[in-house]
């Protein structure tokens, strides 16, 4: 079942699978959109009802035109749909609001599912000074071309050929990057507070990542208390179109195991 959810000042399209089971929210990278899930969850629906949306401006859902945050956001879908308690799986920003809820909400998060995962708080660059100069100055030229082919060798160093997969993902999410920067509200800090989590959690590195990712994967880790972590050694930052088959068993694994 397909429908646009009200949310505060907006609303954004969303996927309900129904059926039985843990329910599993699915929360997309910024370098995709909700379609990102398409190659993992025809195994994620045989065994959990599953939940999929797509962020302000990104895939289905109208831009946004006032402020927003990612965490309220994704309470205001669970309300909708009437979850009570969920497993969440992020990637890359798609973990920020899963962490956050997790901390400020933990009785409503039975599970969590991190890969590449970003978090608010992060002492150190997850991007760097040359990244950010050459993006604001492919922007500024109104250069998509180059946005896309700086974005390719940032986060899809993994990828063969043309990458057409990557290419076409990445290049449908960069408008967003832009409509929403005015409005977006940053969660509050949480990378000092992971040690607070206390839910049962496995984070997946992309071995193919930016080093500045892979170590905060690392870090973030190593804080969460009993957190199992995966090294993807064919991934990137796009874990689930590089190793769908490793980030499903991953997921279905955590889950079997939540009670």
């Amino acid at each position: 079942m397909e429908l646009m959810v009200s949310v505060k000042n907006g609303e954004v399209w969303a996927e309900d699978s129904g059926g039985d089971g843990l329910p599993l929210v699915l929360l997309h990278p910024g370098i995709g959109d909700s379609s990102v899930w398409d190659p993992i969850r025809p195994r994620l629906v045989e065994r959990h009802r599953v939940i999929r949306y797509d962020v302000r401006g990104f895939g289905r859902s109208p831009v946004a035109t006032a402020t927003y945050s990612l965490v309220e956001d994704l309470v205001a879908v669970l309300d909708h749909f009437g979850l009570r308690r969920v497993a969440l799986v992020g990637t890359s920003m798609g973990g920020v609001p899963a962490v956050n809820l997790a901390l400020d909400d933990p009785a409503r998060v039975a599970a969590l599912a991190l890969l590449c995962p970003g978090v608010t708080g992060y002492p150190g660059e997850l991007t760097t000074p040359e990244f950010m100069a050459e993006l604001e100055a492919r922007a500024e030229a109104g250069d998509m071309d180059g946005i896309l082919a700086l974005a390719m060798r940032t986060w899809a160093m993994a990828g063969v050929g043309d990458d057409a997969e990557a290419a076409a993902q990445i290049r449908a999410s960069i408008p967003a990057w832009f409509t929403n920067q005015p409005y977006q509200v940053q969660d509050p800090p949480t990378f000092g507070r992971l040690g607070e989590l206390a839910v049962p959690c496995a984070l997946a590195l992309g071995e193919q990542d930016q080093p500045e990712v892979v170590r905060c994967n690392e870090d973030m880790a190593a804080r969460i208390p009993g957190c199992r972590l995966v090294r993807l050694p064919g991934s990137d930052h796009l874990p689930t179109l590089r190793e769908p088959e490793a980030v499903a068993d991953l997921v279905l694994e955590l889950c079997d195991g939540v009670r």
